[in-house]
């Protein structure tokens, strides 16, 4: 049987701190939001001042991020250089840059999604969120 690392509270509580501190840096309100492999929720937090319609968006990046293993805004590409058929794929509604996928040890262990400023920027603040766990990939 394989075995392969998994994000627990204390991991998500590092990465969310993490992001909040690169978001108050900046003086950015976004919403942040971290998930499991399977896209479900462990953390979320809206910073004073964030939309709140940001509070749905970032767990959606970041349940995007996860299922797809990759970056939310490759799907925002290839949704741009037209291929729509995207916007049906079952499972996917934050097909947005913003959503940035968890890998430790060659898996994906979850994903951040950061929703509140501009999506270069939200994705800046989900990669220095992951940044706080030191790893490797």
């Amino acid at each position: 049987m394989n075995n392969k690392p998994f994000l627990n509270l204390d991991d998500a509580r590092r990465i969310a701190a993490a992001a909040e501190a690169e978001a108050l840096a900046n003086k950015w309100a976004v919403c942040i939001a971290v998930v499991d492999d399977g896209g479900h929720l462990l953390w979320l937090q809206r910073l004073d001042g964030a939309a709140p319609i940001s509070a749905q968006i970032a767990p959606n990046k970041a349940r995007t991020a996860a299922l797809g293993r990759r970056e939310s805004r490759v799907y925002e590409e290839m949704i741009n250089q037209g291929r729509m058929s995207f916007l049906s794929a079952p499972g996917l509604e934050a097909m947005l840059e913003g959503g940035v996928p968890v890998v430790a040890g060659g898996h994906c262990v979850g994903a951040v999604g950061v929703s509140g400023v501009k999506s270069a920027e939200d994705a800046q603040i989900a990669r220095a969120g992951i940044a706080a766990l030191g790893l490797a990939g």
